[in-house]
Order: C-alpha cells, then sequence, then structure tokens
C-alpha cells in the first residue's frame, strides 16, 4: 500500500491530478487519504518485544503468560497478534525423527523434595576450556535445586554441593541418576547411607528413564549456554544464577499450568497443612492461581 502512495505522489509531480493518477494506479481517494489509528496497544507492544528479547527461545504462549504474571490483564489472542506484527516468531530447531522404543512409564513424585534428578550439562568458555555444569532438578515441582559450574566436578564436588543443598533445604529420599562414575562410585554411595538417600540408577544407555532431568538440559543448553558467550567461569556463574532464578521465580512451565516452579513448590506445600505467605502475595498478582 505504501508503495502505491508513493506512485501516486511521483505521478502527481510529473503533472498529473490526483484523480488521475489515482484511476492510472487503481486506488481511491479514501485509500490514499487514510491515516492509521494508534490501537493502544504502544505499551504493551514495546514489553512484548523487551520480553521476546530477553527469552530469544520464547514463543507466544509463554509471553503471555509472562505478561499476565506481571500484571497484564490481556487476551491470548491480543498477544499473538502482535507477537506476529512484531515478528517475534521463535525460529524452529528440526530434529531427526528416530523410532520410539518402548518405554517404562516415568511416576511424577506428588509432593517437592521427593525425587530429585541429577545430570551434567558441557559447555566452553570463549578460550575453547571446556566447563562442566552439574544440574539438579526436583521432579515434582520442576525446580532448580542447584546449578554447579566448575572445569571438573568429581563425586567429591558432587557431594559438598549436595550437603551445601541440604544446609538449605533438605535432602530428598530419592535422587536419580545415570551410572558415571561421579554419581556410582564408592564416595556418592557413602554419601547417600550417611544421608540416608536412595541412588536410583537408571539404565545404561537408556537417558529415557530420566526424563525429567534430560528435559530440563535441553531447556538449559537452548534457553541459557546457547544465548551466551561466556569470556570467563566467573561470567558463566553469574549468568546461570540469574537464569536459574528467572527460571524458577517467573518463569511459567507449561507443566504446572504455566505457573513458575517456586511458586508451583509453594502450593503444594501449603495444600499439604503448611502456610506460605509467598503463595498468598504470588496469587494476588498472577491470577487464577
Amino acid at each position: 500500500m505504501a508503495a502505491r502512495r508513493e506512485v501516486v505522489r511521483q505521478l502527481q509531480e510529473l503533472g498529473l491530478s490526483e484523480r488521475q493518477a489515482l484511476r492510472l494506479v487503481g486506488m481511491s481517494a479514501s485509500t490514499l487519504r487514510y491515516q492509521p489509528r494508534d490501537d493502544g496497544n504502544g505499551e504493551l507492544r514495546e514489553r512484548l518485544t523487551q520480553l521476546a528479547g530477553q527469552h530469544r527461545r520464547h514463543g507466544y504462549r509463554m509471553l503471555h503468560n509472562r505478561l499476565r504474571f506481571d500484571g497484564w490483564a490481556i487476551n491470548v489472542k491480543r498477544t499473538y497478534r502482535i507477537y506476529r506484527e512484531e515478528g517475534l516468531m521463535v525460529r524452529k530447531r528440526r530434529r531427526k525423527k528416530l523410532p520410539v522404543p518402548e518405554r517404562q512409564p516415568l511416576v511424577r513424585p506428588t509432593q517437592p523434595n521427593e525425587v530429585w534428578s541429577m545430570d551434567f550439562v558441557f559447555d566452553e568458555l570463549a578460550n575453547g576450556r571446556r566447563v562442566k555444569t552439574l544440574t539438579v532438578v526436583d521432579d515434582c515441582s520442576k525446580e532448580v535445586v542447584q546449578i554447579a559450574v566448575d572445569t571438573s566436578i568429581p563425586a567429591l564436588y558432587v557431594a559438598r554441593v549436595l550437603d551445601q543443598v541440604a544446609a538449605q533445604r533438605g535432602l530428598p529420599k530419592v535422587i536419580r541418576t545415570d551410572n558415571g562414575p561421579e554419581f556410582a562410585g564408592r564416595t556418592m554411595q557413602a554419601w547417600a547411607a550417611r544421608n540416608g538417600v536412595e541412588l536410583r540408577f537408571i539404565q545404561p544407555g537408556k537417558p529415557v528413564q530420566n526424563a525429567y532431568i534430560e528435559s530440563f538440559n535441553s531447556r538449559f543448553r537452548d534457553e541459557c549456554l546457547s544465548q551466551h558467550w561466556f569470556a570467563s567461569l566467573s561470567h558463566m556463574r553469574s549468568v546461570i544464577d540469574n537464569w536459574r532464578e528467572d527460571y524458577n521465580h517467573h518463569r511459567p512451565h507449561s507443566t504446572l499450568g504455566y505457573v513458575p516452579p517456586a511458586v508451583f513448590a509453594a502450593m503444594c506445600r501449603q495444600r499439604a497443612g503448611g502456610t506460605s505467605q509467598t503463595t498468598a502475595s504470588t496469587t494476588m498478582q498472577f491470577p487464577g492461581l
């Protein structure tokens, strides 16, 4: 439309009247003189674009629920329309389809701090140095219990991380892991016996039996590791700590009905008979909880 208006303007400069130029271009006078009106979505459009820039792997539903969590009373159709108009669509990454093997059902715990899952994710610094991250996730609430980052994380390091976590929130009844030497060796066996924790190992070569942590690791790489260029180990730790804080307390989780994991955990504890002022205050900010 803008191109046709420009043609009309050029024809008028050549000496044609407005009526003649419009007849040649095939445009009506009302279309030529139309001025678009403000749709009242300027502030929303700006905020949605800002969120999409901060969370580049979020789709419109995730962004919509972040807006709702921030207090925006908007319809998802409105969010989607602006999302499309601004060209914020996430480019899908195609994966090769493989035959689906026979799967064992993975039972999700009913309360937080019953079962945790642990695994390692590898990445590199800007100088090419290899870095190892230990991820620990609560299977019920999907909370990221801890993400430890270092160039080497042996079994003693894993035990020390879990001891630090235990001082803050206690330990679960079960921790599910693969059969790596950091988890299946004598050091962790002794730690588990000392703390009354059952170590539950998946079968070799079957990561689907640890699907909760595998799913989280995919999001962790997609939304955090792949989005940053880490200059140093301290820089990487700072970025990951900030991302973990956002993931637990602000990022809506689709499995939990688009509620942040920490909020969901507080709701579970409240239903179990506890009291949580945090849940009450958050419910006021996030309608529908």
